[in-house]
């Protein structure tokens, strides 16, 4: 038979116990309405013509671009959005490792991002329904930077190989906006205030092109002054955003003469810039992680971001 004692130690620690369980679930609770409030939000997503795309085909979701838009916590926000077009070939998105995996490194820093959901030629698109996209993902974010928690003048544009040659047109081809059109979002600029270009498709019609991409956006006998005024490197004038650059050496797909190219015609043109040529890597990386050396790409272009004050937390009114 159990003794009085032992029956009390044993209470006392079935009391102890539900007592210990009772403020873990306290807690839980008290944290989760916590993190409700400062955690990042879900990402949401906004047609970029509600009314209709120019040039579209029809009313089918792939007639339909859009931003699918990822903000980061209230208290960890910079001011910065970057504008972010997925790779693809302009064939299909890799919205994955180029996409939202990137608008979630960004958010991790504080800055806002913006997957451009762009037309493409398995949409049934060529040129220059891509360029339009990226203009108008650029103005509507600048359009909304208030209620987005962004700042009019930290809004970059980011791309991967075709997505890189889409930022890189983004970054060349730009207009300060209408003040008088009826759509406030047309009267604002579509310039980029920086770029960030990763192993991208800058050249059309040299060795080095990625013919596929020249071809699905350009079709098999482009206009000769079509090319070139796509051929990003021969488009850099002062008026280009400063720009980050990174690729690697063993990229086949991209060669990075693309990259280099690009950053000579910034240097002639005495615009800023930085660019990366890592050893390892194959094309197609997105964050690189786990290839040694390159895997450092995001760390040194958050640190160039920081270095043009892009990361400084917004003044306070």
């Amino acid at each position: 038979m159990r003794s009085r004692r032992s029956s009390t130690r044993l209470f006392a620690r079935s009391n102890v116990g539900a007592w210990n369980a009772g403020l873990l679930i306290l807690g839980i609770a008290i944290c989760a309405v916590f993190c409700a409030g400062v955690r990042a939000a879900e990402p949401t997503t906004e047609l970029l013509w509600p009314q209709g795309a120019p040039l579209a085909k029809g009313d089918k979701p792939e007639d339909k671009p859009g931003l699918i838009i990822y903000l980061p916590e209230k208290d960890k926000a910079v001011g910065a959005g970057v504008v972010i077009c997925p790779g693809g070939g302009y064939g299909f998105l890799a919205m994955d490792h180029e996409g939202h995996q990137i608008a979630q490194w960004l958010n991790s820093h504080g800055v806002a991002g913006f997957i451009l959901d762009y037309r493409h030629r398995n949409k049934g698109y060529m040129h220059p329904a891509p360029m339009l996209d990226v203009q108008r993902a650029i103005r509507w974010v600048r359009s909304h930077a208030d209620e987005l928690g962004v700042l009019p003048d930290r809004i970059g544009v980011l791309g991967f190989s075709a997505g890189g040659h889409l930022a890189s047109t983004a970054a060349t081809h730009f207009d300060a906006g209408d003040p008088n059109a009826a759509d406030p979002v047309d009267r604002v600029s579509c310039r980029p205030d920086f770029a960030v270009l990763c192993y991208p498709v800058i050249m059309f019609d040299e060795k080095e092109a990625h013919r596929g991409s020249q071809r699905n956006l350009l079709g098999d006998n482009p206009d000769p002054e079509l090319v070139r005024s796509l051929s990003s490197e021969k488009q850099v004038t002062p008026e280009t955003p400063p720009t980050f650059l990174w690729t690697t050496n063993e990229d086949t797909g991209v060669p990075p003469e693309n990259s280099v190219q690009f950053y000579l015609a910034l240097r002639r043109a005495g615009v800023p810039g930085e660019l990366h040529v890592f050893e390892k890597g194959k094309h197609g990386l997105g964050l690189a992680q786990g290839v040694p050396g390159t895997e450092l790409w995001p760390t040194a272009c958050i640190e160039w971001m920081r270095n043009r004050g892009l990361l400084e937390p917004p003044k306070q009114p």
